[in-house]
């Protein structure tokens, strides 16, 4: 329910934040819930994965990517995540959620999430994903130049690219054991 309830706030204030650029950062406030804890009174860590999401809807409504998804019939799917924790947040605490695109390869797209509480990063949740449409996956590029950025992806710094070659690896291992 936590998840609904903090979704359909972003909805009702997304008209009072300001449009992002696709490589620009976006930034979300949050608050931590008591339903966001664990037994040891900080942010489970699978929440993190959660809020990411709802950041995620956020990035891609003000970037203008959800518009264009729409209009191709394509669906947000994550294929991998990565997270890493370095802070607690504790209950009440309000912290922001800065996501952003850090650039596309092949079929993916590499989006990063900072969770900053006190000007300081408490964790961070790093996607890839794509956009799937009735036609197949959209391809990053054109959704790029959909949304005005006509050059080529921004470099992804090198554990980005191992991280995602590790993925496909682990792809192909699930796919022989089957």
């Amino acid at each position: 329910m936590n998840l609904w309830l903090r979704l359909i706030w972003m909805l009702i204030t997304l008209p009072w934040r300001p449009r992002v650029a696709l490589l620009a950062s976006s930034k979300l406030g949050m608050i931590v819930l008591p339903n966001d804890l664990d037994f040891n009174g900080h942010v489970n860590n699978g929440r993190y994965l959660t809020l990411a999401d709802v950041a995620r809807m956020d990035l891609m409504l003000r970037t203008g990517a959800a518009r264009v998804a729409w209009r191709h019939r394509a669906l947000p799917i994550v294929g991998d995540a990565l997270a890493k924790f370095r802070r607690d947040l504790k209950p009440l605490q309000r912290f922001d959620v800065h996501s952003r695109v850090m650039g596309w390869e092949g079929k993916w797209v590499f989006m990063e999430h900072r969770f900053m509480a006190g000007g300081r990063v408490s964790g961070v949740v790093v996607v890839r994903g794509l956009l799937r449409g009735p036609q197949g996956n959209l391809d990053p590029q054109a959704l790029a130049e959909a949304l005005g950025e006509h050059g080529p992806s921004p470099s992804l710094p090198a554990w980005v690219l191992e991280w995602s070659q590790s993925c496909e690896s682990l792809s192909q291992s699930l796919r022989d054991e089957e």
